[in-house]
């Protein structure tokens, strides 16, 4: 039987009976669950101390043959704290020895790109045990995209979009936001220059959105890319003081400003519904003025 290992290297999981469904759901779909004990673990708001959570990362260069698929087992924070400590060049010769699927998105972004920086490990931005795989109701669409990302060497996504037309391709990087800009100006930020960068977030309004996009744009990253792809940003309310400013107004914005393309509507991110993307694969980006075609290649598969 194949292993899933879970690791908790940010939040306290608050929602202990999501996490039972989301190891319920994956042990009937034939695996095996280790390190369980990090579900309940915690110090603070952490999912455990520093130096626990540092350990699961740590442990990643020592992982047992059997052990397809590495799962966080949730997001909020606490990431960022473990990178100084963190092994990269002991990771990296484990992983490229042998890669297995490290999947999660949110907080686990800072250590899923410091990753790509440090060691060239391509890891999957997608599901988490509670928030996903707990779901009361789990989503077909997020399930079926899971297993097509981490089990087919090449696959696609397409979804409807309204830009003008492009076609590129390059490496494709990014997740959550906040943790992205939160790493400009660190060594655990890549330095891709003519990537696709797939960003989304939760509860940020759309000026936060823009001012960390800005951000970006300002530091030079956005424009050494080919393309920016806006995944989901639920979760924030405008309001009467914003006059018809929202997430629409500012993506046309930031079309007229920026040199690239900016493409929308890619259902990824805190989303029931969502897509998986390997972080550091490579993309093929065709969009003919309504329809959007991303084809990724190059990335880590289980058999």
């Amino acid at each position: 039987m194949s292993l899933i290992r879970l690791i908790a290297p940010s939040g306290y999981c608050v929602n202990q009976a999501a996490a039972a469904r989301g190891i319920k759901r994956l042990q009937e779909a034939g695996y095996q669950i280790e390190n369980q004990q990090a579900v309940a673990r915690r110090f603070q708001r952490f999912a455990g101390t520093d130096e626990e959570r540092l350990a699961e990362i740590q442990q990643l260069a020592s992982l047992s043959p059997e052990c397809d698929i590495v799962l966080a087992v949730r997001g909020g924070y606490g990431a960022t704290r473990l990178l100084e400590k963190i092994d990269f060049p002991r990771l990296g010769h484990a992983l490229r020895a042998r890669t297995p699927v490290i999947c999660g998105h949110s907080d686990f972004t800072a250590i899923q790109l410091a990753l790509l920086a440090q060691c060239g490990a391509i890891t999957f931005s997608g599901p988490m045990l509670a928030g996903n795989f707990g779901a009361e109701e789990f989503d077909d669409y997020t399930w079926q995209h899971f297993w097509q990302a981490i089990t087919q060497s090449r696959f696609s996504l397409s979804w409807q979009n309204t830009a003008p037309a492009c076609s590129v391709s390059g490496t494709i990087w990014g997740g959550n936001l906040a943790m992205l800009v939160s790493l400009i100006g660190s060594p655990w930020l890549p330095a891709i220059d003519g990537g696709i960068l797939v960003v989304e977030d939760i509860n940020e309004h759309p000026f936060r959105v823009e001012r960390m996009l800005l951000q970006l744009h300002h530091a030079g990253i956005l424009r050494r890319q080919k393309a920016l792809i806006l995944g989901s940003f639920n979760g924030a309310t405008v309001s009467d003081y914003d006059a018809g400013y929202d997430f629409n107004e500012m993506r046309a914005m930031l079309s007229e400003r920026l040199s690239i393309p900016v493409l929308s509507g890619l259902p990824f991110g805190h989303e029931p519904q969502t897509v998986t993307l390997p972080l550091g694969a490579f993309g093929e980006l065709k969009h003919n003025g309504y329809e959007s075609v991303l084809s990724i290649s190059g990335h880590n598969v289980i058999r």
